[in-house]
């Protein structure tokens, strides 16, 4: 019986600084690897103050970080760095100075270990998510969203390493919306916890929030509008349409139902787009990945949604969900086709659109 092979996968798209030990079947085998070791490293305080993630920071701490993460990493999983057989790393899409960062380790440790390099789309990784939580299931081939700080986008998904993109936002990210208003309303950072937290008691239906493209049978998304409706309905409007002056700090109550009509806006587009996504495509799964996944309320619309439809549900646990390296465990799939990366290969920060390879 052939050894498996010991993979060290690195991930520094943004600003978690993450590691991670698989095990799995060598080349050209098939197989769920499993997760030996997976560990991140939070920026959320340095970032706290600021609202958002500051890139020039971000790439500064993963430079001091990566290195004490990856020797944790192999420490949990109790291998030597000579026992590495592959090195994977996220490569497309991030902030360009993190991926700098985590692509220059991958490729000094591959050459020094003269084992492959394999580059990963953080997209398709956070979908794999969706089978690296239940190997024993077949999630391929599925309807894939990922929904997070940076992406909102919707695939037909083959397979693990064969993604069509079939829509996305057109302005900002699901998450990204979550940050902003969460800073509009004093929630702090990141977002998508606060907001949450918060929604938790109000009214979902007292702010008339506008749903992009909701009615329309295109699969994109939109939620600048949104955004500026939650500033609006906080701080009022003139009849040029200006925002009015800050007024204040707002009551708690105001604070929970601005929270609450927000969320509830974005869960609902983000549901109906994947029930359209499932019609559009006659695809009977639906996996979903990214920070957003983690919400409580969308969780709970998605999956009333996939009962309703009979639709088969993947979302993996919030461990999986927010940025972390196992999931680049989607490494393992590209090995087995031959698509291993040479050393000279370069980052793509900008979002580059899959099609079937």
């Amino acid at each position: 019986m052939t050894d498996p092979l010991l993979l060290l996968a690195i991930e520094t798209t943004c600003d978690e600084t993450g590691a991670a030990v698989l095990e799995g079947p060598r080349p050209p085998g098939g197989g769920v690897p499993r997760v030996r070791s997976s560990v991140v490293a939070s920026q959320v305080e340095l970032h706290d103050r600021f609202g958002g993630v500051v890139p020039e920071i971000a790439s500064r701490e993963h430079v001091r970080q990566l290195l004490p993460i990856v020797d944790e990493a192999l420490r949990q999983a109790g291998v030597g760095l000579d026992q590495i057989g592959a090195v994977a790393v996220a490569t497309r899409p991030g902030l360009v100075g993190s991926l700098v960062v985590g692509l220059t380790a991958a490729k000094m440790l591959a050459m020094t270990l003269d084992v492959p390099l394999v580059a990963v789309d953080h997209l398709e990784a956070h979908l794999y998510a969706c089978q690296l939580a239940a190997p024993e299931r077949v999630v391929y081939p599925c309807v894939g969203l990922v929904v997070s700080g940076g992406h909102t986008s919707l695939f037909r998904c083959e397979g693990p390493i064969e993604a069509e993109l079939l829509g996305g936002t057109i302005d900002d990210a699901a998450g990204e919306a979550f940050d902003k208003v969460a800073s509009l309303l004093g929630l702090g950072y990141p977002g998508g916890p606060g907001v949450e937290r918060a929604a938790k008691g109000g009214n979902p239906k007292a702010y008339a929030f506008p749903r992009a493209f909701l009615r329309e049978d295109r699969l994109d998304f939109s939620f600048s509008g949104l955004k500026t409706a939650v500033l609006y309905a906080l701080r009022g409007q003139d009849s040029r349409g200006r925002t009015g002056a800050d007024p204040g700090t707002p009551s708690p109550e105001v604070v929970a139902d601005l929270a609450a009509s927000f969320q509830e806006a974005v869960v609902e587009v983000l549901v109906a787009k994947c029930r359209q996504a499932l019609q559009q495509t006659d695809l009977r799964k639906l996996g979903i990945g990214g920070g957003v996944a983690a919400n409580g309320r969308f969780r709970d619309q998605v999956a009333a949604m996939a009962s309703d439809e009979g639709i088969e549900l993947f979302i993996p646990p919030m461990a999986l969900c927010t940025d972390n390296a196992a999931m680049l465990g989607v490494a393992f799939p590209k090995l087995a086709a031959g698509q291993g990366a040479e050393l000279d290969i370069d980052v793509t920060a900008g979002l580059v659109r899959p099609t079937r390879r």
